[in-house]
């Protein structure tokens, strides 16, 4: 055997590595999708986003109180850590060389790895311990595990736009916050939205903090300083229940926030799709 096909056998080997190592990845992921599928499915139905959670013993129910927290939670906390997010992000890809940029990005990666339960204990302290167990308690620990996710996807976005585009810009005349803003951002945005995206699917799935900010609670939003029912925490309770009923809208939950998470991600994406 020459040196050639020994290469091309060398080649093809770890090509079948390559696929066997992807089916592999795979495999967990489709497992997870096709027991939530086919158990989750049987439970939905309209009365499933119509109607509250049920009482012990209650047959039939829905987790339409659950979709409505779920929705006010996640859109508070987004108002809180979006915009962070994004200006520490231009901070850090606009004056890294600032000494304190090192400092700001190191911290920023060490919140990216507390474990989001610490962050409800933080939060617990901070406000629950003052006003309550509270939609805005719950939207501020979440909002902390968004900081780090769109800090750090805005910075390498911004970072990706050529100099060249900038120096172009500053050239003609045009301020460095209007090249900043305009042009370096718009460039950018594909990739940002991009990172917000994942930071939603993240907190989306967060029932940690939830429990720790706003507890268990299966009536109708009443306002931000009370709790309100949300679908992540409900699939725990549920599933961890004695009852059959609960169980099975345990997994209906774990459906509609599966397809709740895919759902954005897929409306955001055709909606800039051809933009960029």
């Amino acid at each position: 055997m020459n040196y050639y096909n020994l290469r091309i056998i060398k080649d093809r080997i770890m090509q079948i590595l390559v696929y066997l190592a992807l089916l592999i990845a795979l495999i967990p992921l489709f497992s997870v999708l096709y027991e939530i599928i086919q158990r989750g499915i049987s439970v939905i139905n309209i009365d499933f986003f119509i109607k509250p959670i049920p009482t012990v013993g209650e047959a039939e129910g829905g987790i339409a109180n659950a979709i409505q927290g779920t929705i006010i939670t996640i859109g508070l906390a987004s108002l809180i850590g979006v915009p962070i997010g994004l200006i520490s992000g231009i901070f850090l890809s606009e004056y890294s060389d600032l000494k304190i940029s090192l400092a700001v990005r190191f911290l920023n990666d060490v919140l990216s790895g507390i474990p989001s339960i610490v962050v409800g204990i933080f939060v617990y302290a901070l406000i629950v311990r003052s006003i309550g167990f509270s939609v805005i308690a719950s939207a501020f620990a979440l909002s902390i595990i968004m900081i780090p996710i769109v800090t750090r996807t805005s910075e390498e976005a911004l970072k990706l736009v050529p100099m060249s585009i900038r120096e172009a810009a500053i050239a003609l005349g045009i301020p460095r916050w209007k090249t900043l803003v305009i042009i370096v951002f718009s460039s950018a945005k594909k990739a940002i939205i991009t990172g917000i995206l994942l930071s939603l699917a993240r907190i989306a799935g967060e029932s940690a903090p939830v429990l720790v900010t706003m507890g268990y609670w299966r009536w109708w939003f009443a306002g931000l300083n009370r709790p309100v029912s949300n679908i992540a925490l409900n699939i725990f309770v549920f599933a961890t229940s004695p009852f059959e009923n609960w169980i099975a809208l345990a997994w209906g939950s774990a459906l509609v926030l599966i397809i709740f998470i895919l759902g954005i991600n897929i409306a955001v994406r055709i909606f800039t799709r051809g933009r960029y």
